[in-house]
């Protein structure tokens, strides 16, 4: 990060032995098959459960199709983030025409897979230049920035925030992030907004030609969607000097564990992030206590607890406490 404040990374921190604090060992993780049944049965799953959402639920409660539907397209976001880590099958091209339509709307596949792959390196998670899905900001831009601003940015740090303006925030940041790459020729970033434009187009065609839930509706519901989904990364990484101690567990095995396809248990994943969903949670009961101590136990028992802890209360503050000039 040149000309800009850094981030104190674990390489940094040095023990009183003088010994350089290092990630904890790679540890044993579950075997992968070269095709995923249940993976194939949960995109199956998705898929119908949309449709009879948008179909068949609004003929008898308009006010239930709308939250179903949400939960839907939050399940098709975690499938899609299967799919990015080479899941079901060992078939890119093949997993990636599988979750190719879109009824997210509002954030293309490709953007997201080339941001989280990027994200995956842990020794720059949480930085606001370098991890692309930082919640963080560099202090001088924070205080940089207008009151109302600032207020806005710190109702967005508590958990009902990150569900009611998180999406909004989120959007408007990569709409104008890749907008500027694409007028700067970035023809990548521009053949992942081409693509998703053509993943639209099944899902307009169904919700004109077959769904009786109205659009305005369905645009209702795309957002709740994208809401329910920052209840998982709201507090998945936190600000920490160690690498592993940034990373969060969850332990949680309810039903939005299952919508989140158990990336509540996100040490794990990115410990092992080629290891199919299904296999996270039996990889940390079988060691539970060393990923805790890897992450210097920064974990939840549920999602009940996560909700009473920070629904109107902040994790941590907006500018990264561990940046310095």
């Amino acid at each position: 990060m040149p000309n800009c404040p850094q981030l104190i990374l674990p390489q940094q921190i040095i023990t009183a032995k003088g010994t350089k604090l290092t990630s904890a060992p790679t540890m044993t993780a579950g075997t992968r098959a070269h095709i995923e049944p249940i993976t194939l049965t949960m995109i199956v799953v998705c898929y119908l459960g949309w449709g009879l959402a948008t179909a068949w639920l609004p003929l008898l409660s308009l006010t239930l199709a709308i939250p179903v539907t949400a939960i839907f397209i939050t399940l098709h976001s975690s499938l899609q983030h299967e799919v990015l880590h080479g899941h079901p099958t060992q078939n890119r091209r093949f997993n990636e025409l599988l979750v190719f339509p879109a009824p997210g709307l509002l954030v293309p596949y490709q953007r997201f897979r080339d941001l989280h792959i990027a994200h995956h390196q842990d020794e720059i998670l949480t930085d606001p230049y370098d991890d692309p899905e930082s919640n963080y900001l560099d202090p001088i831009v924070w205080s940089g920035l207008p009151g109302w601003q600032q207020r806005l940015l710190r109702f967005n740090n508590t958990l009902l925030g990150r569900i009611l303006l998180g999406p909004a925030i989120s959007t408007i940041a990569m709409l104008k992030s890749d907008a500027r790459q694409i007028l700067r020729g970035d023809r990548r970033v521009a053949m992942a907004w081409i693509l998703h434009l053509a993943g639209l187009v099944p899902v307009f065609w169904w919700l004109v030609a077959v769904a009786t839930l109205p659009f305005w509706a369905y645009l209702l519901a795309a957002y709740l969607g994208y809401g329910l989904l920052k209840i998982r990364t709201y507090l998945e990484h936190r600000a920490h000097a160690i690498a592993p101690g940034r990373t969060v567990i969850v332990e949680d095995r309810g039903l939005l564990a299952l919508l989140f396809l158990n990336n509540n248990f996100h040490l794990v994943h990115h410990s092992h992030p080629k290891v199919p969903w299904y296999q996270l949670p039996g990889l940390y009961d079988a060691d539970r206590e060393t990923y805790l101590n890897r992450n210097q136990h920064y974990h939840y028992r549920s999602y009940a607890e996560v909700f009473g802890t920070h629904l109107l209360r902040t994790k941590d503050p907006v500018p990264h406490p561990l940046m310095r000039n």
